[in-house]
């Protein structure tokens, strides 16, 4: 059965896609930590990031730099944060947090966006992406 993000890479569920390779897919966190937190994710469905193969696991730290490099254009913040968990989703995503204090990093508080904000950060994201 296709995860939940296989789902919006098929455009079954809806986002607020940030950035597309042929490899990889972001977008950005509907409950994020701050405005302009984006998961990268490989279109290939695995559950653990040390069970990718190397090729997509480099790959997807490469893309994971790009997005980032591009978050950080558009979202004033100190610092992108990059975390791997993966308990809630059975499918490998990289969080790419802006960071303006250590709590941003921790997963306990979670910014209020409205949809005019996830569209126009997705825009800008992307735009910066190309």
């Amino acid at each position: 059965m296709a995860t939940l993000f296989t789902k919006i890479i098929n455009g079954e569920i809806p986002s607020y896609k940030v950035a597309e390779t042929e490899d990889f897919f972001a977008f950005l966190d509907v409950n994020p930590n701050a405005k302009g937190h984006t998961l990268c994710i490989p279109k290939k469905e695995e559950n653990k990031i040390f069970d990718l193969d190397e090729a997509t696991y480099l790959g997807l730290m490469q893309f994971s730099r790009r997005v980032a490099l591009a978050i950080e254009k558009v979202v004033p913040c100190k610092r992108i944060g990059m975390s791997v968990i993966g308990l809630e989703v059975p499918h490998v995503h990289v969080h790419l947090i802006p960071l303006h204090t250590m709590e941003n990093a921790r997963f306990t508080h979670k910014e209020k966006v409205t949809e005019a904000e996830f569209k126009s950060l997705a825009n800008a994201i992307s735009s910066a992406f190309s």
